[in-house]
């Protein structure tokens, strides 16, 4: 085999295995050395974040006006029972909706999972959930609201949204319960140097777990998309400009996946772009109200894994990058 080539050679092979139900690990190769990575990353942090799942994003429990109230007959709290709620993951039968409100009545004595909430518009893919514990006296009357989405969205962005009367959720979409990979070398000819992809992913049920990969390499090619038409050089005006055409800084914070504690104090705090956590040292970071070490130290991490260094921009190259990130916040 020629040792000179004008292009990576192509993978050709994918091996699919099912280790169980909704749980796959999948076989790609041969890769040139290095490429392996380059493709699996993305994949991984889409699958995470991209992939299209359900979740309540609100509801309504006759004779209940808030998450702490209780409801007559009903073993758990409110509140306990939408944790519950959190925990059950629904899917809509009509592929095209995108929406669904339904209503449920429920009388005791009963103990309520999962499956007592399947219905002709909703499939519960986690169907020995555990709901509630209703005695003889209880009668409990609720309506949920379910939509489609992608990744994680608290429940102070969805309020507005409700109607009047329901009480707002914080919605993990994501049906991806786990995608990891890892990257083993494989023989090609007489050259052990090319390397072999092997993702691990599971979901909830929501999705078929290569259904959500192809998902995510959907989204990844049409994020890519741009790059096939005409780019348009503009000359350069000075290093201020350079800084500013990247697009990372300002990228909404939803794109690191960060979990809710770490996502809603930064919300509360106002930090709405990755260029702010960028531009931010650990001093003004932990200053942030409610945000523990646990968090800062995610948020490192993730910022970590962008690549991204900005020890090197000058006073004025990072005043541009906030000047434009302000300029965003203003005309949302």
């Amino acid at each position: 085999m020629s040792k000179i080539k004008v292009s990576p050679s192509v993978p050709t092979n994918i091996d699919v295995e099912k280790i169980k139900e909704n749980h796959v690990r999948l076989g790609v190769y041969p890769y040139e050395k290095g490429y392996a990575i380059s493709v699996a990353h993305p994949l991984r942090r889409l699958l995470l974040s991209a992939t299209v799942g359900y979740a309540p994003v609100g509801i309504q429990i006759e004779g209940v006006k808030h998450e702490f109230d209780s409801v007559r007959g009903m073993l758990e709290d409110v509140a306990e029972f939408i944790i519950n709620l959190k925990n059950i993951r629904f899917k809509l039968k009509d592929p095209e909706a995108e929406e669904a409100t339904i209503e449920y009545s429920f009388e005791g004595p009963k103990e309520l999972r999962g499956a007592d909430l399947s219905n002709e518009t909703v499939e519960v893919v986690t169907p020995d959930n555990f709901l509630a514990t209703l005695n003889e006296d209880a009668k409990l009357n609720f309506t949920i609201i379910i939509k489609k989405g992608i990744g994680y969205v608290p429940s102070e962005l969805i309020r507005d949204e409700l109607p009047e009367g329901f009480i707002a959720l914080d919605a993990f979409f994501t049906p991806v319960k786990k995608a990891v990979y890892e990257i083993e070398n494989v023989l090609v000819e007489d050259n052990p140097n090319y390397e072999k992809i092997v993702f691990d992913i599971e979901t909830d049920g929501q999705v078929d777990p290569v259904e959500a990969l192809k998902m995510a390499l959907g989204v990844l090619k049409s994020q890519m998309a741009i790059f096939d038409g005409d780019l348009n050089v503009i000359e350069s005006t000075g290093a201020t400009a350079d800084v500013s055409a990247n697009t990372i800084f300002f990228e909404p914070l939803d794109i690191l996946n960060l979990g809710a504690r770490s996502y809603n104090s930064l919300e509360k705090a106002g930090v709405q772009y990755v260029g702010e956590l960028l531009l931010m040292d650990k001093k003004e970071l932990k200053s942030i109200k409610n945000l523990g070490k646990k968090s800062v130290d995610e948020i490192e991490e993730k910022l970590a894994d962008l690549g991204v260094d900005v020890s090197s921009m000058s006073e004025a190259e990072k005043e541009a990058v906030l000047q434009k990130i302000q300029s965003l916040k203003d005309n949302a």
